[in-house]
């Protein structure tokens, strides 16, 4: 009975000792209130009473800064909201410091993380800290992470939320970039129109100078036929011409049976002799004028 009744106690003490180390964790283990082993992911066991286990997460966290009222540079009340990314580097050093170095590590982020914004929105008007979000953000993750160095953590990222202006504040700017983007409008509106006009003049243009083109080429082309006209008429017709107005006058004067004396030189009268199949005489002791 007394060996089932010890038996008993240490599978007791034995099973409220069992600890379990996920691999999320780490863990240290302090014995009698100084620090005694690290412990890594997985099963172990802890004397009871005499030893405590503190598990500490090494996975990336995220704190809120929580919304704060800021005065900016150009006395606007603006509400501003963070978030901080972090996580406990997950080497024993890291651990250790992130419990004796710091006393409640979230809390303390979220309150520098709020301090370290109020000195730097301060600086700033609210137009620009609205402009320069990067900066900001920049700024916070270098104070922070020099400020948490002995903390046994890293600081993976800052995120300004929102930096809101007063009620009346936010209707004014909204007026301004709503007249703004009008404005905008308004212009790529009028350029387009314009851009449009100067298509449409171009092709007008373009459109004369095919006609004026054409107009050209086409008295260029009554020219050249007159011109070969012209030609033609000179080589073919003006001779022939002058010799039907011989003929003419001839047939006028035979008319009435007269008669004409012609020179027998003249081209009127082989002009004639051609015409009846008629060679003119030569004259005796001299040439003899033919008679018609």
């Amino acid at each position: 009975m007394l060996f089932f009744f010890i038996g008993a106690v240490v599978l007791f003490f034995f099973l409220i000792g069992i600890r379990i180390v996920r691999p999320t964790h780490r863990a240290l283990v302090e014995r009698l209130g100084k620090y005694n082993r690290f412990a890594q992911p997985g099963f172990h066991w802890v004397f009871p009473v005499i030893e405590r286990m503190i598990k500490i997460n090494v996975t990336e966290q995220m704190v809120d800064a929580e919304p704060q009222e800021i005065i900016t540079n150009d006395n606007l009340n603006a509400s501003v909201d963070a978030q901080v990314y972090f996580k406990v580097k997950a080497n024993e050093e890291s651990v250790k410091n992130s419990q004796y170095n710091v006393n409640d590590y979230q809390y303390q982020i979220v309150n520098l993380a709020r301090t370290t914004l109020r000195n730097i929105i301060g600086t700033l008007t609210l137009k620009s800290a609205n402009s320069e979000r990067n900066k900001i953000n920049g700024d916070l993750l270098t104070t922070l992470a020099k400020e948490t160095q002995n903390w046994g953590m890293a600081i993976v990222r800052t995120e300004l939320k929102e930096i809101d202006p007063p009620q009346d504040v936010q209707e004014t700017m909204n007026k301004v970039v709503k007249a703004e983007n009008e404005k905008i409008a308004a212009l790529d509106f009028a350029n387009a129109k314009e851009r449009e006009a100067d298509g449409t003049k171009r092709a007008e243009i373009k459109k004369a100078e095919g006609i004026r083109q054409a107009k050209i080429l086409q008295a260029e082309g009554e020219a050249e036929a007159i011109r070969l006209v012209n030609e033609a008429a000179n080589k073919y017709f003006i001779g022939n011409a002058q010799i039907l107005k011989k003929l003419k006058t001839v047939e006028n004067s035979l008319k009435d049976n007269a008669k004409v004396i012609v020179p027998a030189d003249t081209e009127l009268v082989n002009v004639i002799g051609e015409l009846g199949g008629v060679v003119p005489l030569g004259r005796k002791g001299g040439a003899e004028e033919p008679s018609v």
